[in-house]
């Protein structure tokens, strides 16, 4: 039996409302058989964009079936291959941009509920958060009231979902399709309009990303992006001015440097790098077998997964010109959580007066 029999998707639309009768239909059809056709898929995502009145059960039905369509009803099951990640960014978008919250929550459900999926499809919901705060509108921002080039606290607590959900059982570290979008939302948040809570899981996402594609064995992502000491240190006070803004050249650029490099020293002192407390260098077995498991995921979802190699980062960071505060955080986290420090990366450091 059809997710469709008993209801008629004209009549709905004509309508324009979803009523609690319609989804009760639907979930006993779906409940029935537990399949859903393209066609059938197609019709839930124009019931959705058709009616701006819904029934509170339609929400939870609409996501649940999408999931199971986009991850379970494509061989193999639990993974999202790239043409269904296209799919689905087609009809939950428009121009790019997730418009409702429904939309926004069956992106991340599908993520969540995915072993893997392709790295341009986390990417896709990373840069919703980018989106907003380039533009200071959009659907992570719903209830708040936040200027462009802010990131407000429930858009970082988003992009740690997104995050986490991406990860799946791959054991991979940030990919470099994450780390991009996670440096445009720096680049966009406006001088003064940082915070620690953004400093550190910026840092630590790309930094991981960095860390891995130079051969270092890195925990699960739930470990390395856990928020540490940033939100009680108690000299955080002083955090949010001294982490926001470009730093420049003379003598206030040194002295913003050495004040950054201080409190630096506190928080590491205080446990925040007590993540890494176990990072090493993987052994050749180690990265043969990532290396094997990278092609396996490859594979499955016909979309290649890059690293975030060190001159594909100096480049992003270089480009345009000063750096600022956070991507000086980014340069001493690289130095002193290595084992093995990159030279050019060093090298970088050392021209822009940071230190490990």
């Amino acid at each position: 039996m059809g997710i469709l029999n008993g209801v008629s998707v004209d009549e709905i639309c004509a309508r324009g409302s979803i009523r609690d009768s319609d989804v009760l239909a639907m979930r006993r059809a779906f409940n029935g058989d537990g399949a859903i056709s393209t066609s059938e898929a197609e019709a839930l995502v124009s019931l959705n964009s058709a009616c701006r009145i819904t029934d509170a059960a339609w929400p939870p039905f609409f996501i649940e079936a999408l999931t199971d369509y986009i991850v379970h009803q494509t061989e193999p099951d639990g993974y999202i291959i790239v043409d269904k990640a296209d799919w689905l960014v087609a009809r939950i978008s428009r121009n790019g941009r997730v418009e409702t919250h429904t939309e926004l929550e069956l992106l991340l459900n599908v993520l969540d509920a995915a072993r893997w999926s392709p790295p341009s499809l986390a990417a896709f919901a990373l840069a919703q958060v980018r989106n907003a705060v380039v533009s200071g509108v959009g659907v992570t921002r719903v209830g708040q009231m936040l200027q462009p080039g802010t990131i407000g606290q429930g858009e970082i607590d988003l992009l740690r979902r997104i995050l986490y959900a991406f990860a799946g059982d791959g054991g991979i570290a940030v990919t470099r399709a994450e780390a991009e979008i996670l440096i445009e939302i720096n680049k966009a948040v406006a001088p003064g309009r940082t915070s620690p809570a953004w400093t550190e899981l910026f840092v630590k996402a790309v930094g991981a990303s960095v860390l891995s594609s130079l051969g270092h064995h890195i925990p699960p992502r739930e470990e390395a992006l856990r928020l540490e000491v940033w939100a009680n240190d108690a000299d955080s006070r002083g955090a949010a001015s001294l982490l926001s803004g470009s730093i420049g050249r003379g003598d206030d650029a040194n002295s913003a440097r050495e004040r950054i490099g201080q409190f630096l020293g506190r928080m590491v002192a205080g446990g925040a790098g007590s993540v890494w407390s176990t990072f090493r260098m993987q052994s050749s077995e180690e990265r043969a077998m990532a290396r094997l498991e990278r092609q396996r995921l490859e594979i499955v979802t016909q979309e290649r997964i890059d690293d975030a190699e060190c001159q594909w980062l100096l480049e992003r960071l270089g480009k345009d010109g000063a750096l600022d505060a956070n991507e000086i955080e980014l340069l001493a986290y690289l130095q002193r959580e290595s084992p093995m420090p990159h030279p050019e990366l060093a090298a970088f450091a050392a021209r822009h007066g940071v230190a490990a």
